[in-house]
């Protein structure tokens, strides 16, 4: 993927979090030797975060989100501090930015003991260094105190910048080789069916992006990609000479897509790969099951990580309402979330169900399934939902053999 089509959802998200004044926006313009970030005197000049996409070499495709400080008293304060520890939520890596002429302070020792709480990779960056230098043995006992890398800079003549650059290179988690769609189920010259349908809810011209990173990832692991619809698959199985891998349908004609797919042939979808590779299959596996145990009245909310123009038959605010009160027989009350915004009382309700999160980054999305889980609220996505009240769950959980043991167990909340 280019630098200009990499989703948000696939960039290392670096989020700068610091006092109002310490130079967060100069370091953001220094580090991508870009003005990306308006820089001034006047304190709060960042209000709500500010997110930019960008390449930073040899890190790569990054989104770079810029925060208020979190000293800000103005009258908007308190809501711009609270929109930039939501922040925390979706940063793969945190750079706390401390003005060196005053040195660590209260609010900084705060943000950086949430982000070890919530064991985030962090960099802490004393900038300034071109009015208060520090040496090297300060800067050791600075990172003593607080227990993470540290990098003195000057932002203004960019001194120290590509050692910053390294530091945040080290702290990339070293395991995203494991988080893959689909690339460690296949092996080199496997065939691998996707089902694909052209509906009037697919994006013109092109195909949704669960489709396309699939497409790239089964091709990036030396494996055969056969794209066709719905209407199209047995035909298609049928005029293979070798046996497919594996077969992955979108969730909404998974009924179809199991019928027309032969026993020993695994099948799953889309969305159940988005729920291993963006969060945690086996919790949305276990929240698949409490729809059962929804009675009246009780309050379900579907929140999805994106927005979008609502279809006349839309799978979230339509279809699956519809399958669930089928399956309950319960009046059930829906509410609805998207985008950034996901919910600030996850306790309200009975059951979440989610959205694949394709446009969401891992982090996010793993935030959003801990968030729950910690109250213990069951969560599961569209896909597991829909092969769970389609009955087919447990023939799409084949390929994921932990997944499948804990829904073959019959967990319950």
């Amino acid at each position: 993927m280019s630098l200009n089509t990499t989703p948000s959802g696939e960039r290392v998200h670096i989020a700068l979090f610091g006092m109002t004044n310490a130079g967060k926006s100069s370091v953001i313009n220094a580090l991508t030797n870009q003005e990306i970030s308006i820089v001034s005197e006047i304190r709060g000049t960042t209000t709500d975060p500010v997110y930019k996409a960008i390449e930073i070499l040899p890190i790569g495709p990054c989104m770079v989100i810029d925060t208020a400080g979190l000293n800000d008293n103005s009258e908007l304060g308190e809501s711009r501090k609270k929109k930039t520890l939501e922040v925390l939520s979706k940063t793969n890596i945190a750079l706390v930015v401390i003005d060196s002429t005053i040195g660590i302070t209260e609010n900084d020792k705060d943000i950086i003991n949430q982000l070890k709480e919530k064991k985030i990779p962090m960099v802490c960056i004393m900038n300034k260094a071109d009015q208060k230098s520090i040496n090297i043995e300060e800067l050791s006992n600075i990172e003593k105190e607080i227990g993470a890398p540290v990098v003195s800079v000057s932002a203004l003549n960019k001194s120290g910048i590509e050692e910053l650059k390294q530091k945040i290179i080290a702290a990339i988690p070293d395991n995203e080789d494991k988080f893959k769609l689909v690339g460690d189920l296949v092996s080199p010259g496997d065939i691998i069916v996707l089902v694909t349908p052209i509906d009037k809810g697919a994006p013109k011209g092109r195909l949704i992006l669960p489709q396309q990173q699939t497409i790239r990832d089964v091709i990036e692991s030396d494996a055969i990609a056969v794209v066709t619809k719905e209407h199209e698959l047995r035909e298609t199985l049928e005029n293979l000479k070798k046996k497919p891998k594996l077969v992955i349908t979108d969730s909404q004609v998974f009924l179809k897509a199991s019928a027309d797919t032969p026993k020993d042939i695994m099948l799953t979808s889309f969305s159940i790969l988005q729920a291993r590779y963006k969060g945690n299959l086996i919790e949305l596996v276990k929240g698949a099951k409490a729809i059962e145990s929804l009675e009246d009245g009780d309050n379900v909310l579907i929140s999805e990580g994106c927005t979008h123009h609502r279809q006349c038959d839309d799978i979230g605010t339509v279809k699956i309402p519809r399958w669930v009160r089928q399956m309950t027989g319960k009046q059930i009350n829906f509410e609805y979330s998207s985008g950034a915004s996901f919910t600030d009382d996850v306790k309200k309700y009975k059951l979440i169900i989610h959205c694949g999160g394709c446009m969401l980054n891992r982090a996010a999305m793993l935030s959003r399934i801990d968030n729950a889980v910690k109250y213990n609220i069951p969560i599961v996505n569209y896909g597991v939902l829909i092969g769970y009240v389609q009955g087919i769950l447990e023939r799409a959980l084949e390929p994921f053999p932990l997944a499948k043991a804990v829904y073959d167990n019959d967990f319950t909340f």
